[in-house]
């Protein structure tokens, strides 16, 4: 099952933790202390970059009908609402920006180009998801109520299409989220799913009619007679936006090392312990400047978990630190390339489609998985030894899950040579 236990999980002691809290909070403070107008200039330079895409896309899509002005007017207006959507409208809306006083760019007012309210979306994302990120039964994004994406889930026959309601939630994620938090907006507010004229019904058919004028009915019917090449464009243009942000958002949380949490453990967990599972239950995705841009710095979504109201352009900065403080307390920083990081999830989309009687691994000790009852064996071995006598290094998570890894290697190979013998099948 998740993990129950962080500081056995993390091979930590309670002042350990205490001393990582601290060190976290002096981060903050830094960033915070030191905001001003370099981050101003980044912000500014974003939204207009992204006005003038825009703009752009929509000038070259007057003449659409030539396919080399709609590929152009197409990649343009694209571009424009990856960036909209995710340096712009998610991280304004964290509050990244409120410190500069500004009310166009400020989370009280910003609402992004997308199907869902803003107000529905900031509920159930800063608050729901911040709060109990990885939760097995209080983090709702955990899957999105859609996948199966943790053993700690059970099993259920809709489960087996779900490698198809993957793809289908990857070509609509504007529509996945905002229904998403529209069923977060109605549970919060105890309205009843029978009553269609609920406040947050209306907020959403507003909203999502709203965005279907301007993106079906008024961008189209500007250009003329090139209507239908220009509603392709924005069709395509919102399908791209889409996958973009469903990429980034599986990739950061739902690769291997993205670690699961019980409700048990969130009874008694203290600040530090919130900010080890933040740092324990995120992915980062490696790829330079210009992925880290088009992600909205979301790339390091280990870091965007700790500090999420910090602006994104310093998160760089911020991430020198925190692997700085891995290194010290001997923790995993999980990171990868967007491929690789987006294969595992894939992995376990398809495999936990399955039922768990076709699974190999335990609900303790699987990729996608696992909990502080893996290294029992570990943990005996060590005999509570916390430092290397030879060479005065910590002995913590990172180290306990190497050593794990290399164990069960060991204990396959022993498998293999044990079946060779007996001609018997190898147990699994």
């Amino acid at each position: 099952m998740a993990i129950t236990d962080i500081r056995a999980f993390s091979h930590l002691t309670e002042a350990d933790i205490v001393a990582l809290a601290n060190e976290f909070d002096s981060i903050r403070r830094d960033v915070e202390n030191s905001r001003g107008p370099r981050d101003a200039r980044y912000i500014h330079s974003v939204i207009r970059l992204q006005r003038v895409l825009e703009v752009v896309g929509r000038t070259v899509l007057f003449g659409s009908r030539r396919r080399s002005r709609w590929l152009v007017g197409t990649a343009a207006l694209s571009l424009a609402k990856i960036i909209e959507n995710m340096e712009l409208g998610h991280n304004v809306m964290h509050g990244q920006w409120d410190w500069m006083n500004d009310p166009e760019i400020h989370s009280t007012s910003w609402e992004w180009d997308q199907t869902g309210p803003s107000g529905h979306w900031k509920r159930a994302h800063n608050y729901a998801h911040h709060t109990y990120t990885n939760i097995v039964g209080m983090d709702e994004d955990v899957g999105f109520g859609i996948l199966r994406m943790t053993r700690d889930e059970k099993w259920r026959p809709r489960n087996l299409a779900q490698p198809i309601a993957n793809i289908v939630l990857a070509l609509t994620f504007e529509w996945g989220i905002a229904l998403h938090d529209l069923s977060a907006e109605k549970d919060s507010e105890g309205v009843p799913p029978a009553q269609w004229n609920s406040g947050p019904n209306k907020e959403f058919a507003a909203k999502a009619g709203r965005q279907l004028v301007k993106d079906l009915v008024f961008f189209p019917a500007l250009t003329g007679p090139a209507w239908r090449s220009t509603l392709s464009a924005n069709l395509t243009a919102n399908v791209v936006r889409n996958i973009w942000a469903y990429l980034v958002i599986f990739c950061g949380h739902f690769p291997d090392g993205a670690e699961k949490f019980t409700v048990e453990h969130y009874e008694n967990e203290t600040r530090g312990e919130w900010y080890l599972r933040q740092l324990l239950g995120s992915a980062n995705i490696s790829g330079g400047r210009v992925m880290d841009f088009l992600t909205g710095n979301l790339s390091y979504q280990i870091e965007h978990h700790l500090f999420p109201d910090l602006p994104s352009n310093r998160y760089p900065e911020i991430a020198a630190r925190v692997r700085a403080l891995c290194g010290k307390y001997d923790l995993p920083y999980t990171t990868g390339s967007l491929a690789r990081q987006y294969f595992l999830a894939l992995r376990t989309i398809h495999k936990l489609a399955l039922p768990d009687r076709f699974l190999k691994a335990s609900s303790d000790d699987a990729p996608e998985t696992s909990s502080e009852r893996k290294f029992e064996a570990y943990r005996a071995a060590a005999n509570g030894v916390v430092t290397e006598a030879s060479t005065g290094r910590r002995r913590g998570l990172l180290t306990a899950m190497r050593v794990h890894a290399e164990q069960a290697v060991a204990e396959r190979r022993r498998r293999r040579r044990e079946s060779k013998r007996t001609g018997l099948p190898a147990a699994v």
